[in-house]
């Protein structure tokens, strides 16, 4: 659909839509860029206070994927006012307004629209070096791969659904959808890292394979060390997993893009299990992953898991071990 755009030639763009990076980046001057991203959800939880923050956190994590700081966010909300109160409204409102000031991101507005389903995000600017931009392309071999935030929130949001949620297994959930990706991108940039990627609708593996794509490099994923939930463990045995979860596998699998080694159903989900506001995941030099483990955990991210290793071999391509 891309390739239907007209070709962007402006020498000032430093990230448009050449590759499928997760904001792009244009150059003031030379030492101040703007970086800028959209994303609007579908509620993925009951509460439309929750709702809102987790939906501010996970359009500010495009500019945390990049390096950049956001300063400046606009509301893009769709609600069927005939059909809700405002005051739910107000309430997704106020939880997106919330998280922004955590961010210390202002708030200049927005645009509303009449929509048969809720839908709510930001449109995010924010600010970066030029030289200090970091995307999902630069991933060379022998670079650890480090994930900070578990996976599986896309399955226990499944379950809510589907009313088989525990009320306990949501409430962290929750917490770690609207945690801020802020302290991860602090800490790569304090460390130095080579590429970024957030993971959210593509699960680990699809957004692993866009870095991989676009780096022109493999990887081998050790599945034993990445964060999942525990509570997702128990809800995936029951079969209950997102859609976008089984379309990624699908895609992958069909594109024989991840060999998995004899890696069961279950765990294949799982790994690309469709998440909202997931983790930064980096790839890093060999000599800084130690560095970056403890910049990460003093910065208390839910999770600071070396997940795997960037390989030489067929650009794209995943293996689990």
């Amino acid at each position: 659909m891309l390739r239907q755009l007209p070709k962007i030639d402006d020498p000032n763009v430093i990230v448009g839509t050449a590759l499928p990076d997760d904001a792009g980046v244009y150059r003031l001057r030379a030492d101040l860029a703007l970086a800028q991203s959209v994303d609007v959800l579908t509620p993925v939880v009951d509460d439309p206070y929750d709702y809102g923050r987790i939906a501010a956190a996970n359009s500010l994590s495009d500019l945390y994927a990049m390096g950049a700081r956001p300063i400046l966010a606009l509301n893009v909300i769709g609600f069927p006012v005939n059909k809700l109160p405002l005051s739910i409204m107000a309430d997704i409102l106020r939880g997106g307004a919330e998280k922004a000031h955590e961010a210390g991101v202002v708030v200049l507005g927005g645009h509303t629209i009449d929509d048969e389903e809720p839908k709510y995000g930001l449109a995010v600017t924010g600010v970066v070096q030029p030289d200090r931009v970091i995307s999902n392309v630069g991933a060379k071999p022998g670079d650890f791969l480090v994930l900070t935030k578990p996976l599986g929130t896309g399955t226990i949001t499944t379950a809510l659904k589907r009313k088989k949620a525990h009320p306990d297994h949501v409430a962290e959930a929750v917490e770690i959808m609207a945690t801020l990706n802020a302290g991860a991108m602090e800490s790569m940039l304090e460390v130095g890292v080579h590429a970024c990627t957030d993971i959210t609708g593509y699960g680990l593996l699809g957004h692993l394979h866009e870095l991989l794509l676009a780096s022109g490099v493999a990887a081998e994923v050790q599945v034993e060390r990445v964060p999942i939930m525990d509570a997702a463990w128990g809800y995936a045995e029951q079969d209950i997993f997102p859609g976008g979860s089984r379309s990624n596998r699908i895609y992958l699998e069909g594109n024989k893009l991840v060999h998995w080694d004899g890696l069961d159903r279950t765990r294949q989900l799982l790994l690309c299990d469709a998440q909202t506001s997931g983790g930064l995941l980096m790839a890093v030099a060999p000599d800084k992953v130690d560095a970056l483990v403890r910049a990460l955990k003093a910065r208390q991210t839910p999770a600071a898991a070396v997940i795997g290793r960037i390989i030489e071999g067929e650009a794209g391509h995943i293996y689990t071990v």
